[in-house]
């Protein structure tokens, strides 16, 4: 989050050191609150150090329906400090010829339903025989629950759908009661049964061995009546599921989040405090011991028992339209609502960050082109995507979509209704996201080891030929219409990504970055084409 007192200290000690090197300029004022103070450079522009710029691949992308091309680039794998869930659509393509393509581009885990039956999850009926085991480590699994888990039989638990009946919903019952397992402990108890799913329980006990589990009900929203019975359950949920695992399984859920900015990225995102669902604790209510409540919960919030928070945003149509205006404070933009809502996040948690990214449209009707999930990320969204987020510093991604197996070259779908859905949408978006992961981690996935350093919005960029520098946050990017620069320091080693959004193909956008601290004295020049996605690094000397 940007903290403008904090800025203005930090630029005056820059003032102070340099010697009168630096003079302060004056603040100016964005959507109510000040901009970061200038820092006017006096005399020449020290010498400029050129970033080597990132290899790009060459590939023709597809023009295929329901298909895309896993080997639009080589190997590469994700460094182990991250990681990269792949619950998408497609996987089908490819896995009979190559089961472990997906881990040799990128990914490093898979979601349940994606997986393979009979060699990486058993779906037979009945047990699996007693040697069978499944080859993907707990590392590479994931699952997702989502809401009809707990609705459907024998659960029957229709709170997942409306979160009104928080105070009508059982917590447990006596194991003897008809309706036992109608109850948030035995749907949440039952998941350790997955165990048996990849055949490696722990000895005379049930485990859940995914390495991921994460919640998708949607139904945070509630009355203000009901908000402490919904808080229960969701803190009760958490607390029985993450029991019922491993200790190295993560958990995290879609909502709640510290904050959701719904893709805007404004100004008062950066004041906003945690959502109320994420931090409420646990307390009794007139019937919560009645239902089963128990006091061990009391005091607690949902956020103790997540090990991961998920903040993240869906696109709608709007954010991948070139022909619009973008900048106004309650304006989408596409990079600005991705890289804001991880720096209003990191500064409401330090749990680790893993956002759900779909490179299509999601679904509304209030929005133009927006009323099926038919849009495809044009194709430096879809690569900018796969860079920016991660100079964020956040953990992972789970990268999903709303279809999973695809057949290919499907005629015009008879029902208008499927038209630009599923098989009928083309998928070229998919190769422009992992050619980005492709530049980002082969080239560089040495700068991802623990040690690396996520400048985020202390990105220090000059606008002006070197005059005047500033450190802006994505919304102040987005409203003054200024290229985006994110910078990461590792030792002496600077990797910088850079675009101008929305830019059109003939447009040149010149923008300088330096890094002035802990000894290091580096300026580099960044000449910008279009709106491509820049990626560069270098080596800085003191």
């Amino acid at each position: 989050m940007s903290n403008p007192m904090k800025i203005l200290l930090l630029s005056t000690a820059l003032a102070s050191l340099a010697g009168g090197f630096f003079v302060l300029d004056k603040a100016g004022m964005i959507g109510g609150l000040p901009d970061p103070v200038g820092v006017k450079l006096q005399g020449q522009l020290p010498p400029l150090t050129p970033l080597q710029p990132t290899p790009r691949a060459f590939f023709r992308p597809t023009t295929r329906k329901g298909y895309w091309n896993i080997d639009v680039v080589g190997d590469f794998q994700l460094p182990p400090t991250k990681t990269l869930i792949f619950s998408a659509a497609g996987r089908n393509l490819h896995v009979d010829q190559s089961w472990d393509k997906l881990f040799r581009r990128g990914f490093s885990a898979i979601d349940q339903t994606r997986m393979v039956g009979g060699s990486e999850v058993w779906r037979e009926p009945g047990m699996p025989p007693a040697n069978w085991r499944s080859r993907l480590k707990p590392s590479q699994r994931s699952l997702t629950i989502y809401r009809n888990y707990y609705i459907d039989e024998p659960f029957a638990l229709a709170w997942s759908r409306d979160s009104e009946l928080a105070r009508q919903t059982w917590y447990r019952r006596p194991p003897s009661h008809p309706q036992a397992r109608k109850t948030m402990y035995q749907a949440s108890y039952e998941l350790c049964g997955q165990c048996v799913n990849y055949g490696d329980c722990p000895p005379g006990t049930l485990k859940n061995t995914n390495g991921f589990i994460f919640f998708d009900l949607e139904n945070d929203g509630t009355s203000a009546g009901n908000q402490q019975e919904h808080a229960n359950m969701y803190v009760y949920m958490a607390k029985t599921v993450k029991e019922n695992t491993m200790p190295y399984t993560q958990i995290g859920s879609i909502t709640p989040v510290p904050h959701n900015s719904f893709g805007y990225s404004r100004t008062s995102d950066y004041t906003a405090g945690p959502e109320w669902l994420w931090t409420k604790p646990a307390q009794h209510t007139a019937t919560s011991r009645q239902r089963g409540m128990p006091d061990d919960i009391v005091g607690k919030s949902f956020s103790d028992y997540m090990d991961i928070a998920m903040p993240g945003t869906y696109y709608l149509y709007p954010d991948f339209d070139y022909t619009i205006p973008h900048h106004a404070d309650d304006a989408r933009h596409w990079l600005a609502s991705l890289v804001g809502e991880q720096e209003v996040n990191m500064a409401l948690t330090n749990k680790r960050r893993v956002a759900w990214q779909w490179l299509f449209n999601t679904q509304s009707s209030e929005f133009a082109n927006s009323a099926k999930a038919s849009n495809a990320a044009p194709p430096a969204i879809a690569e900018g995507m796969s860079i920016f987020y991660w100079f964020t510093g956040a953990y992972g991604v789970l990268f999903w979509d709303d279809h999973n197996r695809l057949t290919p070259s499907q005629p015009v779908p008879r029902d208008p209704a499927l038209q630009g859905l599923g098989d009928d949408r083309n998928y070229a978006c998919y190769e422009h996201y992992l050619h980005g992961l492709w530049r980002l981690f082969k080239h560089h996935g040495d700068l991802f080891n623990g040690r690396e350093k996520y400048l985020n919005q202390n990105t220090e960029c000059s606008f002006d030929g070197g005059q005047t520098w500033y450190k802006y946050n994505a919304n102040q990017l987005k409203t003054k219409s200024l290229p985006f620069v994110r910078a990461i320091v590792n030792g002496d080693q600077i990797l910088v990504s850079a675009t101008m959004p929305y830019a059109q193909a003939n447009q040149s956008t010149r923008v300088l970055v330096r890094y002035v601290e802990n000894g290091y004295r580096f300026y580099s020049q960044i000449q910008l084409r279009g709106d491509e996605i820049y990626l560069g690094r270098a080596t800085m000397s003191r």
